[in-house]
């Protein structure tokens, strides 16, 4: 049994360059999927072939059942798609932009209308519903971008890197709305490059690169597996900043990292709470005071560069993805 949204094989090439590169996707109903990657991964255009704004030149794709290249019209009657900037017209309103989806997509005057008003409330510009779009924030524009592209209930929705540029209060708010939404069955396909992001509200996530999935699985599976536990220690004195350099050398992955400014030195280490008491003892034997000492769990930051550094060589695979807490690498 496939997913809401399903793609195996999915190639789409420009010219010399394979933009993607045999990608299989399996996103069930109600769930998130996060699809990461650095700039120029495949991630705009991955999305752009299964939301049929693209043809792909190899591979299948199926979304809401329907499949991309034979079923384009049904496909679009099915999703909703936030890109990377707002796609709203300046000179209308709010309220205007959302109604002329609406009647667009085949809506009664009415109905539109109707649509509109809830929207509007749900995304709480309510009171800007007049106001011509040109005149919203940066934060305002985005929300309704993404309740323009649920105007007709779109059982899919496709978020491209839809918080870029948004201040953190309105990123949040754009979280709550994007979270109540999966709530209520929607299935979402979510890219972006705040890994913070993805951790919230993604389910599963993907890395993309070069075209090519190269890991995917939970949040948690994959820290567990390319993160690792970080010791970070501020020191009393600035002047024992180098003394606790060295004493935490021998215990790290890699070599330990300071922030002079914060008396601060961390370092990756193999092993838990022990290895934190054992930096402890360590330090207190070489006579370093300390203010704070804490052992940090891995984040998907640190997968991210894992995964996408030239120097950490992650693999490579085709078609089969490394894959962590999915039996068969699927989801």
């Amino acid at each position: 049994m496939t997913g809401t949204i399903h793609a195996e094989g999915l190639v789409k090439s420009f010219g010399a360059v394979r933009a993607v590169d045999g990608v299989d996707l399996d996103v069930p109903e109600g769930s998130v999927l996060g699809l990461l990657g650095p700039n120029g991964a495949g991630k705009t255009t991955t999305v752009r072939l299964l939301t049929t704004l693209l043809r792909p030149d190899a591979g299948t794709a199926r979304v809401a059942g329907h499949d991309v290249v034979r079923h384009p019209d049904r496909v679009r009657l099915s999703i909703g798609l936030s890109g990377q900037f707002a796609a709203v017209d300046d000179r209308l309103t709010g309220r205007e932009n959302l109604r002329m989806i609406g009647e667009l997509y085949g809506m009664r005057s009415r109905e539109a209308r109707s649509r509109a008003r809830e929207l509007l409330r749900r995304f709480d510009l309510l009171d800007a519903a007049d106001r011509p779009s040109g005149t919203y924030s940066g934060g305002m524009r985005r929300r309704l971008d993404l309740a323009g592209a649920l105007v007709v209930r779109p059982p899919v929705l496709f978020l491209d890197e839809p918080t870029v540029g948004l201040d953190p209060a309105s990123r949040i708010a754009l979280w709550d709305a994007i979270e109540d939404l999966v709530r209520s069955g929607t299935t979402l396909l979510l890219t972006t490059q705040y890994l913070e992001e993805a951790d919230r509200l993604a389910r599963q996530i993907a890395v993309v690169d070069h075209g090519r999935i190269i890991a995917r699985g939970t949040p948690r599976a994959l820290k567990a597996q390319w993160g690792h536990p970080r010791v970070e220690v501020v020191v009393a004195w600035p002047e024992h900043l180098q003394v606790a350099v060295a004493v935490l050398a021998p215990f790290g992955i890699r070599a330990p990292e300071t922030d002079p400014p914060r008396s601060l030195v961390s370092v990756p280490v193999d092993g838990g709470v022990r290895r934190l008491a054992e930096v402890i003892a360590a330090l207190d034997a070489a006579g370093v005071q300390t203010a704070e000492a804490a052992l940090r769990q891995p984040t998907l930051d640190e997968v991210f560069v894992a995964l996408t550094e030239p120097q950490s060589q992650p693999p490579r695979p085709g078609r089969a993805a490394a894959s962590v807490g999915a039996p068969g690498g699927r989801w």
